[in-house]
């Protein structure tokens, strides 16, 4: 084990928790009817509405992604609905496995784990429902095992197209504040996120979306729920928008790290998340030179900007001397990946030199154990350099003119 420096964090969540955000949580706890917990929550609830891109009712849940998975299925669905889930990887199955576990019906599209959703499989499956018992579309936007972001404006376009009136669900847990979402512009009725990936903040919360359309259907869903209701969080009193005391800390921590994006301007975070992307995607392509890894996300413009998952038989060792002797953690293979690949994370909060560094650590992890590669460091410091000097050439065109003397 590393025993000196800093250990680096690349795994695809938990994600680097800036030192503001741990600075935040710093302090002690507040009355539970102090008007100051009242103003930090709601001025939460506002700004994710920002990040969501959405008017609808967002949810703050003290639990992780899975529970806002349960979150919203426990609102729009009653036992006995079907609901239909395209099939990306291990988070679209554990969706549909959950679903199951609720007493749903789960009808699964399948898919192969290498390419995104099929907006026309959505359609087809849609237009052969003909009584309409799909009750609403689970969809990943980026599943985290995989490594693939899939169309969602293309998934409702589908839905339209065959005119069924199934709800709209989408998990943006690997996406939110990486890749552009638009829920209102996009029609989603329920949208899903977690604080551990690009949102910079310590497991533990997680947030739904829900527009009026969701939150009439589960007015009209006949369901036993309490911790999980919409409606008991809407009655109007502070306290019952957590069911009970509020996770006040996490709160402190999402007050700063939504402070932190609003800064950086959320059009720019994304330009920062595609740019580290592409670096990392120009690594693997170089080192895949060697014969021993490979993209599991076969079209490029599919390849997730959080997350990259390597195909590589290697892929367990690998991460393990890298944790072990080097001191980054990396991501494992999940599902039916588990031990033929591992995964970069690059969302939240990373930079340039963050990015580089995970990238020679894993170059020199693959020397050291003999896995063949391709000069991986070389291709994505070309790639900073090239997005840095379009970038400075584009600052240089909206500069304001200098004044002459």
């Amino acid at each position: 084990m590393v025993r000196a420096g800093r250990e680096f964090l690349h795994t695809p969540g938990p994600t680097p928790i800036p030192d503001r955000v741990l600075n935040a949580m710093h302090r002690q706890a507040l009355d539970l009817s102090d008007p100051r917990l009242e103003e930090i929550s709601y001025s939460c609830m506002a700004d994710l509405k920002e990040v969501f891109r959405t008017r609808a009712h967002v949810f703050l849940y003290a639990c992780n992604g899975h529970g806002g998975w349960e979150a919203a299925l426990a609102n729009i669905c009653a036992p006995g609905d079907t609901v239909l889930v395209p099939e990306t990887g291990q988070f679209s199955n554990g969706w549909a496995r959950l679903a199951r576990h609720l007493d749903l019906e789960p009808v699964v599209v399948p898919g192969d784990w290498r390419h995104a959703i099929d907006p026309q499989s959505v359609e087809d499956s849609l237009r052969k429902d003909a009584d309409h018992r799909i009750k609403a579309v689970l969809a990943v936007q980026t599943d985290t095992a995989t490594g693939i972001t899939s169309d969602i404006a293309a998934i409702r376009e589908a839905m339209d197209a065959a005119r069924h009136p199934a709800l709209l669900a989408v998990d943006t847990i690997a996406s939110l504040g990486t890749t552009p979402f638009d829920m209102d512009g996009w029609g989603v009725d329920v949208a899903i996120a977690a604080s551990q990936k690009a949102l910079m903040c310590p497991p533990g919360l997680a947030f739904v979306a829900a527009n009026e359309r969701a939150l009439l259907t589960a007015r009209d869903t006949p369901r036993a729920r309490s911790y999980w209701d919409w409606d008991m969080r809407l009655d109007g009193e502070f306290y019952q928008n957590f069911a009970g005391t509020a996770p006040e800390h996490h709160i402190f921590a999402l007050r700063e790290a939504l402070n932190m994006i609003a800064e950086q301007g959320l059009d720019a975070v994304f330009r920062r998340h595609e740019r580290l992307a592409r670096a990392t995607h120009r690594a693997v392509e170089a080192w895949s030179e060697g014969g021993a890894l490979s993209f599991n996300a076969v079209i490029a413009d599919e390849r997730a900007r959080s997350v990259t998952t390597i195909l590589c038989d290697e892929g367990r060792a690998l991460r393990t001397h890298a944790r072990e002797r080097l001191g980054v953690a990396l991501g494992g293979g999940l599902g039916k990946l588990e031990g033929k690949a591992f995964r970069i994370g690059h969302m939240g909060d990373v930079n340039e030199p963050m990015i580089l560094g995970c990238l020679s650590t894993v170059e020199l992890a693959m020397t050291e154990i003999g896995i063949p590669h391709g000069s991986g460091v070389r291709a994505a410091i070309d790639a900073l350099a090239q997005d840095r000097a379009v970038a400075q050439g584009e600052d240089r065109d909206h500069a304001e003119p200098v004044p002459q003397d």
